[in-house]
């Protein structure tokens, strides 16, 4: 049984190790703890999980404090990468980290730190938290460049009450000062960009894996085929690279980009002009929905919301119903995605958040003959 109040999720990078740093320096009693989520499989190359491990170790050594090591690619592979899977099946593009925050960081990793002993967890994540009339707020970071509640936004009262973010004051400058300055030996390490299991590896070659190759034709939306994809669940919204469009005659310079897919009929869509109407939308239908308080500012409300990370928040009306909810933006915007996650917040707060169903873009399946129930729109 762990003497630690608070467990500190260590993920071998140094923003969890500053964090750890930050905790111990102020008298806090800590251990850090690896999660393994995924089982390395050599056929897809190389994963960073054993050189993660190994710098999760060496920064807990230089602090003098206990790390566990667990392995979680069981509870992964059920609650997150099962989804991911599937969601890719129907032609969506899914958002796994909102998942693996809300089931595995703070849940199954919640659980087990109970399990030790400690009464808390913390981890690297740039947002902070804090409590007005009783409720858990989530607020984004200090660092607008590394903000990142918006994958944090499916967490509830229970998970925020129980954790504690030691970066969301910080600028990441600072952090790896703070860690260089310690001597921690991942200050200068690379953050780690993508998705967490694949990580280096072409994107493409890992998911054919799991969901083989199915080519077919790259049409215009007039019906003109330019060229051949290799099967539309490997693309997304918006996508620039990897159509492999050469130059054709009469069609300009223009680069060209994935604006629609059809997966029964196995075709993508494809069109030139990174502000192209095919990929913009007003309007968009979200499921799944969930609030940092517990429930709903009210049934319809004003706020700003993000489609997609790193996105300025963009103003907007949200209209409830039950689990449901329409989105209409003041503004255009641009690759709203089926399968990704729409954040909504006031000011700095961070409201809550759904899983986008479909959009009013010319292919985002907004069918407006269509009856809407509990606020979507079904197509």
């Amino acid at each position: 049984m762990s003497a630690a109040r608070t467990i500190v999720g260590m993920s071998g990078g140094v923003d969890s190790s500053v964090a750890a740093l930050l905790l111990q320096r102020a008298g806090e009693p800590i251990a850090g703890l690896f999660m393994q989520n995924w089982e390395e499989d050599e056929r897809l190359g190389p994963c960073r999980a054993d050189a993660d491990r190994k710098d999760a170790v060496a920064v807990c050594a230089r602090l003098g404090i206990p790390l566990y090591l667990r392995n979680f690619a069981a509870e992964y592979w059920d609650q997150v990468f099962a989804h991911f899977l599937d969601e890719y099946r129907r032609g969506r593009t899914p958002n796994p980290d909102v998942l693996c925050n809300r089931e595995i960081k703070f849940k199954t990793f919640l659980d087990h730190a109970r399990a030790l002993g400690a009464d808390r967890i913390a981890t690297g994540h740039y947002a902070r938290i804090d409590q007005v009339d009783g409720r858990w707020r989530l607020l984004r970071a200090v660092d607008p460049g590394k903000d990142q509640s918006y994958f944090l936004h499916a967490l509830g009262q229970q998970a925020l009450a129980a954790t504690l973010f030691p970066l969301g004051g910080l600028h990441k400058d600072a952090v790896r000062q703070l860690a260089r300055e310690a001597g921690l030996p991942t200050h200068a390490k690379k953050d780690s960009t993508g998705i967490c299991f694949i990580g280096e590896r072409d994107f493409r070659a890992f998911l054919s894996e799991y969901i083989p190759a199915r080519p077919g034709p790259m049409q215009t939306p007039d019906g003109l085929t330019v060229g051949e994809h290799q099967g539309v669940f490997y693309y997304t919204l918006g996508q620039r690279s990897g159509l492999g469009i050469g130059g054709r005659r009469g069609a300009g310079d223009a680069p060209w980009y994935v604006v629609g897919k059809d997966v029964a009929r196995n075709v993508l869509y494809v069109a030139q002009g990174n502000t192209n109407h095919w990929l913009q939308s007003q309007r968009l239908a979200a499921s799944d929905l969930t609030w940092i308080a517990g429930h709903a500012p009210g049934t319809a409300f004003r706020c700003s919301a993000m489609t997609r990370y790193r996105q300025p928040p963009q103003a907007c009306r949200v209209e409830i119903a039950g689990d449901a909810c329409t989105v209409t933006f003041d503004e255009p915007q641009r690759a709203v995605t089926p399968g990704q996650s729409v954040v909504f917040y006031d000011g700095e707060v961070c409201l809550g958040g759904g899983v986008i169903e479909r959009s009013d873009a010319p292919f985002g399946g907004w069918d407006t003959a269509a009856p809407i129930h509990e606020g979507v729109v079904h197509a």
